[in-house]
C-alpha cells in the first residue's frame, strides 16, 4: 500500500492573522477548532482531513531557517481545490475579490475541467477548480 496521510495542515506565512482569518472565513471556510487561533496562528478547515495554518510571518520565522519567500516576486506553490460546479468556482473567485483578493488568471474552460484563480491577501495563489469526472474519462 502507498504511503497516505491521515491528516494534512500546510502551514503558509500571513502579515496579519486576523486580516487573513476574516477574508478565509469570508470564503466560508471554518476555524479548526482543535488548533490554537491567537495572534500568531490560526487553522482554517479547507476539506477533509485538510487544513491551512495562517501563521503570523514572524512567527513563521521562528520555525525554520530559511528565507520564506517573497510572494510579491516568486510563486513557491499554487494551492488547488476542486468543488461540485462551475457556479461555486465563480462564486469563490468573486467572494475572494470582493474581500480584497487579486486575481491571478482569467477563467480557463476546458470542459471537463474549469479553473479560475486568486491571490490571496498575503500573495499566496489559488486554484479553483471543477472537474467534471465523467468527462474526463471520455
Amino acid at each position: 500500500m502507498a504511503l497516505t496521510s491521515a491528516f494534512t495542515s500546510f502551514n503558509l506565512p500571513v502579515k496579519n492573522v486576523e486580516q487573513s482569518k476574516a477574508f478565509f472565513t469570508g470564503l466560508g471556510f471554518e476555524l479548526n477548532p482543535q488548533f490554537p487561533d491567537n495572534e500568531n496562528s490560526v487553522a482554517i478547515v479547507i476539506g477533509d482531513n485538510l487544513q491551512v495554518m495562517l501563521i503570523n510571518q514572524a512567527f513563521f520565522n521562528t520555525l525554520t531557517e530559511k528565507e520564506s519567500v517573497d510572494t510579491s516576486k516568486y510563486a513557491q506553490m499554487t494551492i488547488a481545490l476542486a468543488f461540485e460546479s462551475r457556479e461555486k468556482v465563480d462564486e469563490i473567485v468573486n467572494t475572494a475579490l470582493s474581500l480584497g483578493g487579486k486575481l491571478h488568471a482569467e477563467p480557463e474552460d476546458h470542459e471537463f475541467m474549469y479553473h479560475w484563480g486568486f491571490v490571496d491577501l498575503d500573495g499566496h495563489l489559488w486554484a479553483i477548480n471543477y472537474m467534471n469526472m465523467d468527462a474526463a474519462q471520455s
